[in-house]
């Protein structure tokens, strides 16, 4: 498994086809995903979703691949780690962070676009520990919240 330290990501930029075409080979599951992190979260740890509390599923997923405002990408030796930065269509200030893994499919080198096969690694749900010992949780991001190399 790829980390930070091991790969160069690349500086935030607009999606290009490459980019739209794996968000939206991975959208069905991204929002079945998005929903089924939200109830488990909700369950022990209501303060990742507070800023969404007042949605429905239907109102947090009725993003597509035109709400990707941008992408970093970093490149290893087994595939293509993309990173998005989501706008949640519901909310003024909402995004999601999402990690999408492109690799070859079987029998191929993937140099090809049809050649790529998407899978969803992760949604960006973070824990932050304040010096005074509290934390603190979300999984829904600002517009200003830099997108950066995550593993859940």
């Amino acid at each position: 498994m790829a980390t930070a330290e091991q790969v160069t990501l690349s500086e935030p930029h607009p999606p290009k086809e490459a980019s739209i075409k794996a968000f939206d080979e991975i959208l069905p599951n991204l929002k079945d995903e998005l929903t089924e992190v939200r109830r488990n979260h909700d369950k022990h740890e209501p303060e990742y979703f507070r800023a969404v509390k007042h949605l429905d599923d239907n109102q947090l997923t009725s993003f597509d691949s035109s709400n990707l405002e941008y992408v970093r990408v970093a490149e290893t030796a087994y595939g293509l780690h993309l990173f998005g930065k989501v706008k949640l269509p519901a909310l003024d200030d909402g995004y999601i962070h999402v990690r999408i893994f492109i690799s070859a499919k079987d029998g191929t080198d993937g140099r090809d676009l049809e050649e790529r096969q998407a899978k969803l690694h992760s949604i960006h749900t973070e824990e932050v520990v304040k010096a005074d010992g509290d934390h603190v949780y979300r999984a829904v991001f600002g517009k200003n919240d830099q997108l950066e190399w995550f593993e859940t």
